[in-house]
């Protein structure tokens, strides 16, 4: 007989909706609804713990939560704003204790970490990443993220990564500025959905697929990949987020400028294999980032 699996709740609190789920896992999905992030954190910090609690009185008791979170956010436990969302450019969201409220409400263990980690470690547990201890989960939507597992673990120092405010070398000729608030050009600022569409005057699934807006998107995310394989050394790099949902013929122009950037220096049939089976989307595709949540609630319950 299968052991009973708890109860768990997650959030996958991105920064245009919030999703909340509820389950054990992929193939025990009870509910889940979205939730619009808006600018006044409160409020949408009440709709979710709502939403949980009428799960709650249907489902019956959740044994965790799972708190995945865009950022910058504080994951020290020993800062007195461990839990905050910190440095973000989303408009209210600026020094908002996400965590706290949320904790507070139902007593419960809670994992929390940031939506890209969490992304990651649903695709451990799940996905595309199953057998894998160091690997990396790249997300290109609102914004551009990295999570990083190594020796099975999210990276974790003084913070958690942030590869997508990288700076990188521009294409000759290109002097877009970019969209980041702090940095400009910065791979978020070139290659976010919403630097695609601020660039080009409409959504990425609205450019065909020759616009020259692409250039230098994948050019951009390339390097971005480049950094991060030649940074931790990952076995496998992932890449999900809204933008590669609607636009899979992405992957193709960026292994392509992947081997281009890397310039023969590493033996990639030796180290890798296969660059199609290398750099690959998520196995759980648009349900990465709310199982996501589940998988830090996972995390809260094994004690991590």
């Amino acid at each position: 007989m299968s052991a009973v699996r708890p109860l768990l709740a997650g959030v996958e609190l991105g920064g245009t909706k919030c999703i909340c789920i509820l389950g054990t896992g992929p193939d025990d999905i009870r509910a889940q609804i979205a939730i619009s992030t808006g600018s006044d954190p409160g409020t949408t910090l009440r709709r979710i713990e709502n939403v949980l609690r009428e799960w709650s009185a249907v489902h019956g008791g959740i044994e965790a939560l799972g708190i995945a979170s865009f950022g910058p956010i504080d994951l020290s436990r020993r800062s007195a704003t461990y839990g905050f969302i910190t440095s973000t450019p989303k408009p209210g969201w600026r020094s908002t204790d996400v965590c706290g409220p949320l904790a507070g409400a139902f007593g419960v263990p809670v994992g929390f970490d940031t939506d890209v980690n969490g992304a990651a470690l649903a695709e451990r547990c799940w996905g595309a990443a199953r057998g894998l201890e160091d690997f990396a989960y790249v997300t290109v939507g609102t914004g551009v993220g990295v999570g990083l597992i190594v020796n099975g673990r999210p990276v974790h120092g003084f913070g958690h990564p942030e590869l997508g405010h990288i700076r990188i070398a521009r294409m000759r000729g290109d002097d877009w500025p970019g969209v980041c608030a702090f940095h400009g050009d910065c791979v978020e600022g070139l290659a976010s959905g919403g630097a695609i569409a601020a660039r080009a005057g409409r959504p990425a699934d609205d450019l065909a697929s020759d616009s020259p807006i692409w250039e230098p998107v994948t050019d951009a995310l390339a390097q971005l990949v480049h950094t991060v394989m030649l940074a931790t050394a990952p076995r496998r790099i992932l890449i999900g987020g809204g933008v590669f949902t609607v636009r899979p013929e992405l992957f193709a122009a960026v292994r392509r400028r992947l081997i281009e950037s890397l310039q023969g220096y590493l033996n990639l049939s030796e180290l890798i294999g296969s660059i199609e089976e290398y750099l690959v989307p998520p196995g759980l595709g648009a349900l990465a980032g709310p199982l996501g949540a589940l998988a830090l609630a996972v995390e809260a319950v094994a004690g991590y």
